[in-house]
């Protein structure tokens, strides 16, 4: 099963080289724009999501079907109720799992990826982890709801497009009802900042009303600093990937107790050991 995500793609390419003309005729000093590196990262870090995404629907669509077949009951794909149902179980299930992959070392080092750039533009929405792996447990529920899995997959593919269109510095804030209830450009920009006031911020997909609701929410206001608390300053699409798994695995080996160890793994990111005393 080809993702519907998977067509949206050229539409997605063709926004990126118009937001970047955009920047080359109407320029703006508050805005960071694009990098012909930066944005080739991206790319490229894009590509490699779709082409480790195709054979994982593989073990994830079985997984959906066997836990829809053992549902007590089955909801109509005709029903207004399931589909409105199924967005918000769906965004509810993203902000659980974006929350635990900001929370947790283990699945930070996936979700990393995303956050790896210094710079926001449309680009940046591409650049995804190549270890999708760690994302099926939040939605498995849904399933289990007994909505049957080609709709699960198709919202999940809405959310996502909806969610490229927040990567952007080229709006400002919208209305304030869109801006009270959806998560917008605005919001999504907190979300990518590495100030400290913006750290672990703002985790809505589609709905920024969760974030209210479970206070992780926090409005735009000093200018964004994009990127990581400590940049890994590469281009090179393998270190993107993959640099906090490894860096997890070296404080996991000098760790020398059990409990270190697990704290390297599923604390949260930055997490150390008390000093004994």
């Amino acid at each position: 099963m080809i993702p519907a995500i998977f067509y949206a793609i050229p539409a997605f390419v063709l926004l990126v080289i118009v937001e970047a003309l955009s920047y080359r005729f109407l320029p703006d000093d508050d805005e960071y724009g694009y990098e012909v590196r930066d944005t080739a990262t991206s790319l490229l870090m894009g590509a490699g999501s779709q082409v480790v995404g195709l054979p994982w629907k593989a073990i994830a669509v079985p997984a959906y079907a066997g836990l829809y077949a053992l549902a007590p009951w089955h909801l109509s794909a005709g029903s207004v109720w399931t589909w409105a149902l199924l967005f918000f179980a769906d965004d509810l299930a993203y902000y659980a799992f974006h929350r635990a992959h900001h929370r947790v070392r283990l699945l930070w080092a996936s979700h990393v990826v995303h956050h790896s750039s210094v710079r926001y533009n449309l680009s940046t929405a591409l650049r995804q982890s190549w270890t999708p792996m760690t994302s099926l447990p939040f939605w498995l529920p849904l399933a289990a709801l007994g909505i049957q899995p080609w709709m699960i997959l198709l919202q999940q593919s809405v959310s996502l497009v909806y969610q490229f269109f927040l990567h952007t510095e080229r709006v400002e804030k919208l209305w304030r009802p869109v801006e009270w209830f959806f998560n917008t450009p605005s919001h999504h920009r907190v979300h990518h900042g590495s100030n400290s006031v913006y750290l672990d911020r703002n985790y809505g997909g589609i709905l920024i009303v969760w974030d209210r609701l479970f206070r992780s929410f926090e409005p735009e206001g000093e200018r964004v600093v994009y990127g990581l608390t400590k940049n890994i300053a590469t281009h090179n699409p393998l270190r993107v990937a993959f640099h906090e798994y490894a860096a997890a695995w070296q404080d996991v080996r000098r760790a020398g107790r059990w409990r270190d160890r697990a704290g390297h793994l599923f604390g949260p990111p930055g997490w150390q050991p008390k000093a004994e005393g």
